[in-house]
């Protein structure tokens, strides 16, 4: 199976010039000219599509990432559906945590739910370093997945330190994260010690994705926004650089994304990664001149437009392709997750209307 140009699958078996490295999305993520801006969108894999809730019916979530058939066929779907110009890999932040010994369950409506919370020195001695054969499926899946796309580039991607750490502090989701801000304020050299814990075993599951031959990489670090800039700079960015600089050889772009930092994207465009994500607070060009020139961005439609009229959804695609005209790079992306409720069909037209407007322009010089 291979890709077109645009993304949408091709099942004539023969393999394009150029490959997965001269995508549109690579080509974006690297700051080079492209023949449309290209789209993909976070959680595109699950949720909002029916042929992703029949399969997930009887499956729970964490054996639903362990089981290679099952994420390969996931991570197709709307790659199948919509035509994006890459997948992501379908599994969850927290799968290389509970391979590092961390008692945990994705409850369903909840999230991760930990059994012990991490409170303690010995706590943190818990999570084991993590290597390929503590995660075979992963491995398994991104092998079968990049014979299955062809040109289609796949993105790998995992939980970036504090957001990890949030998880295994709290025991679980929180707004306010109080427990992880009490612990990161009160015992900064146990936080420390747990957050570079887990950027090694962010870093080991990476190099595994990137070894079994994904084409781009993305930390999630879903609970950032939380912080100031300072506390950011203090507790959080030399975990995230730690990870991102430690794939700096591996020759795959590196996106970096959290929810909630506008004031923390500059703090983030240090970290080490090639694309920063921005949410959908903050317009791309404000956030191209926090970044800086020498990173691409990726984002940021508001989940929640998908629910409205056409009309609004189309007007909203026109602002942030010409804002993401201001920036070196672009990818078209959510400024989160798909919602479970939105209308599949609205991703295509959306998935169609980027690539149509972009293309022109191109056209046009």
């Amino acid at each position: 199976m291979t890709t077109d140009t645009t993304g949408t699958v091709a099942r004539d078996g023969d393999s394009r010039p150029g490959g997965p490295a001269d995508s549109p999305f690579i080509r974006a993520c690297r700051r080079r000219p492209v023949p449309h801006t290209p789209v993909w969108f976070m959680r595109q894999a699950g949720r909002s599509l029916p042929e992703y809730r029949e399969i997930r019916a009887s499956v729970p979530m964490l054996e639903s990432c362990r089981r290679p058939e099952l994420v390969t066929e996931i991570t197709l779907q709307p790659v199948r559906r919509h035509g994006v110009d890459a997948a992501i890999l379908f599994s969850d932040i927290v799968v290389p945590v509970a391979a590092a010994g961390i008692d945990l369950d994705i409850v369903p409506g909840t999230g991760p739910v930990v059994a012990e919370p991490i409170r303690t020195a010995a706590d943190v001695q818990r999570i084991r370093p993590i290597t390929r054969e503590d995660v075979p499926y992963v491995d398994e899946a991104v092998r079968q997945l990049v014979v299955e796309l062809g040109d289609t580039p796949l993105i790998g991607f995992a939980g970036a330190p504090f957001t990890l750490a949030s998880y295994l502090v709290e025991g679980g989701p929180s707004r306010t994260h109080a427990k992880t801000k009490a612990l990161m304020y009160g015992d900064p050299e146990l936080w420390h010690a747990l957050c570079a814990r887990l950027a090694d075993v962010t870093l080991a599951f990476l190099r595994v994705q990137i070894e079994a031959g994904v084409s781009a990489v993305q930390l999630f670090d879903s609970w950032a926004g939380a912080l100031s800039e300072a506390d950011y700079r203090r507790f959080v960015l030399p975990h995230s650089t730690a990870v991102l600089s430690g794939l700096a050889h591996a020759e795959v772009p590196r996106i970096h994304f959290g929810v909630g930092t506008a004031e923390l994207l500059g703090a983030m465009g240090e970290a080490g990664a090639d694309v920063v994500g921005v949410d959908w607070r903050t317009p791309l060009d404000v956030a191209t001149d926090r970044i800086g020139p020498d990173k691409a961005v990726q984002g940021n439609l508001d989940p929640c437009v998908l629910l409205a009229p056409w009309p609004v959804v189309e007007a909203e695609v026109r602002r942030i392709l010409e804002q993401g005209r201001t920036a070196p790079g672009h990818v078209f992306n959510l400024g989160h997750g798909v919602l479970p409720e939105t209308d599949p069909d609205v991703l295509t037209r959306v998935v169609a209307l980027v690539h149509e407007l972009s293309s022109r322009r191109a056209d046009q010089g």
